[in-house]
């Protein structure tokens, strides 16, 4: 049991890191947007259609259309070949890393996020936490308020109970942070210099 529960922490740490790396990657070198979730997808969907810009809104049905592919994969798949998604989901994001390599720099940001749209929604739902927590690995902010509302309880409440909880969402930032660390660094290294 524990040895599983050690897995689970470790493979959950692992791909926090892959989740940074996309979107350190689709935030660096992709003007800033955010790939790994819907929220700004969305959001620019519809303000693409409220302007009436039908091609530029039809590439963010595009986007939303491979995410919900991505989510329904994790749920057909197994069910119709039995697939463990979490074995699965790593060769997913390493074809679509592939993919991002060959892709032109001058291409439609949006388009040039697909295969982040696709990996990063695969990945959020095949990995949906660790401990019998539910936490995210493709992005931060619900993490964050757990490592806080830990944190506090921990040293300032004096509640001990929490601290496995602490742990766990602190290294998931940790890991996530860590993955974007590692774009910025080979960035840096490939271009010689910050711009």
């Amino acid at each position: 049991m524990i040895r599983s529960k050690n897995i689970d922490w470790y493979r959950h740490l692992s791909f926090a890191a892959v989740g940074g790396f996309f979107a350190a990657y689709a935030v660096l070198l992709r003007m800033g947007v955010m790939a790994n979730a819907q929220t700004l997808n969305l959001l620019e969907l519809l303000i693409s259609f409220l302007r009436c810009n039908w091609l530029t809104a039809l590439m963010h049905v595009g986007a939303l259309a491979l995410y919900v592919l991505g989510t329904m994969s994790t749920v057909v798949l197994p069910h119709l070949f039995g697939w463990d998604m979490r074995r699965v989901c790593p060769l997913i994001d390493a074809l679509c890393a592939v993919v991002l390599v060959f892709l032109p720099v001058d291409m439609p940001v949006m388009l040039s996020l697909y295969p982040i749209f696709f990996a990063m929604s695969v990945q959020w739902s095949s990995f949906t936490g660790a401990q019998d927590h539910i936490s995210s690995t493709i992005f931060s902010t619900n993490n964050l308020r757990q490592f806080v509302d830990a944190w506090v309880q921990v040293h300032l409440n004096r509640d001990a109970d929490h601290t496995p909880r602490m742990h766990l969402y602190g290294g998931t930032l940790l890991s996530f942070h860590g993955g974007a660390v590692a774009v910025c660094i080979l960035w840096w290294l490939g271009l010689g210099h910050w711009t």
